[in-house]
């Protein structure tokens, strides 16, 4: 038998020709199954490391906050009050309220009952005059006190004070003694030689059933019935004036009190 017949030169340069072709679309395909891969990877890695982010928060997140809980609780144990750590908690001043005391009136004490809520004063007549308590001294002297209004609203006084729960005097009562009762909480009622005999009935009647209360005649007053607490004091013509319960019901055991609670009993009563 005879040797193959060699390919026409033509034919082999086509021949090598579609077989680089071939060459160049295996390439291009490995190009991108590689592409493919690696894209697919990162996508991977990313999807993986957010659920792995995740996971960790939901397991230690509590721990987190436990351990800030904690350091915030030890900050304020080393406070003592909850304040800056190491700083010193000051002893309670008056009117705050001290450990195992409510803070406010009406609250309940950590175990305790509430105390009764005091009720709101109602408003004073418009012509009441007011002194400034602060310029009104409280000490307690023995001998005599001139006082710059008529009656005295409040001042240095003697340590006896008039008893004043709902008591009528037929005859003056000293100064320095019935503004220790105004000092009490008490309103006193006065009235002049120029009142009339049916006002001074009425007055003493309703002073009779008002506790923290005395009457007294004042024979150096202006007015013929003034009404007098701790820094107040109103002057009325008649006993039916509305002012006169108007005071009262401001001013016994008002906030302008200096000691509010203090008792009306066991004074002097002459």
């Amino acid at each position: 038998m005879g040797s193959p017949t060699p390919p026409f030169p033509a034919d082999r340069r086509a021949h090598m020709e579609q077989l680089r072709r071939a060459e160049h679309a295996r390439r291009r395909r490995t190009r991108a199954l590689l592409a493919a891969g690696a894209a697919a990877l990162v996508l991977t890695l990313g999807v993986g490391g957010a659920l792995l982010a995740n996971a960790t928060d939901s397991g230690g997140g509590g721990g987190g906050d436990r351990a800030t809980t904690a350091r915030d609780g030890a900050a304020r144990e080393d406070s003592g009050d909850g304040k800056n750590p190491g700083e010193t908690p000051h002893p309670a001043h008056p009117g705050e309220a001290h450990p195992g005391e409510p803070a406010n009136p009406g609250e309940a004490a950590p175990g305790g009952t509430a105390a009764p809520r005091e009720a709101a004063k109602p408003r004073p007549p418009a012509g009441v005059r007011s002194w400034d308590a602060s310029k009104l001294g409280r000490d307690h002297v023995s001998g005599e006190v001139s006082y710059p209004m008529t009656p005295p609203v409040g001042g240095n006084h003697h340590d006896r004070w008039m008893t004043c729960d709902g008591i009528v005097y037929e005859r003056p009562v000293r100064d320095e003694n019935a503004v220790h009762s105004l000092e009490h909480g008490a309103v006193w009622v006065t009235y002049s030689k120029k009142a009339r005999k049916a006002d001074i009935a009425a007055l003493a009647n309703k002073v009779g059933r008002t506790p923290y209360t005395l009457m007294s005649p004042y024979d150096g007053q202006r007015d013929p019935l003034t009404l007098t607490a701790w820094g107040k004091q109103l002057s009325v013509d008649s006993a039916k004036d509305p002012d006169v319960d108007r005071f009262l019901a401001a001013y016994v055991q008002g906030p302008q009190t200096p000691e509010k609670g203090a008792t009306c009993s066991g004074g002097l009563t002459r």
